[in-house]
């Protein structure tokens, strides 16, 4: 039996751009990427503290160290800049695969420079 568990969290990420115009995605920070696994082109799901709004997308990777997290085409009516997300990304694991699993969860402060 296989079981979907949260693989990878950025709590906290302010979001800096809103750009309608490109064909969509999230662009994010190749640093932050890094630390937890992320990976270009992956499902990513967002989830919206200012206005509650819940939805899914691909990321693609931003400047390492630009702090950048941009809501671009139709994912830029679901924020503004200056929002707080969290982005969640999700693995399916066995049974023996849950016995080691813990998912990699990184905290960021106001410029989305990891703090925990």
């Amino acid at each position: 039996m296989f079981r979907c568990m949260l693989r990878a969290k950025i709590h906290n990420a302010t979001v800096t751009e809103a750009n309608i115009r490109y064909e969509g995605s999230l662009t994010i920070d190749e640093l932050l990427l890094a630390a937890t696994g992320i990976r270009p082109y992956e499902q990513v799901q967002i989830s919206n503290l200012n206005n509650g709004e819940r939805f899914e997308t691909y990321v693609i990777p931003g400047p390492p160290g630009s702090g950048v997290v941009c809501l671009n085409g139709p994912t830029a009516r679901k924020g503004e800049v200056g929002d707080k997300i969290i982005i969640f990304s999700y693995e399916y694991v066995n049974q023996e695969e849950m016995k080691a699993f813990l998912p990699k969860i990184v905290l960021l402060d106001e410029a989305n420079r990891i703090t925990g």
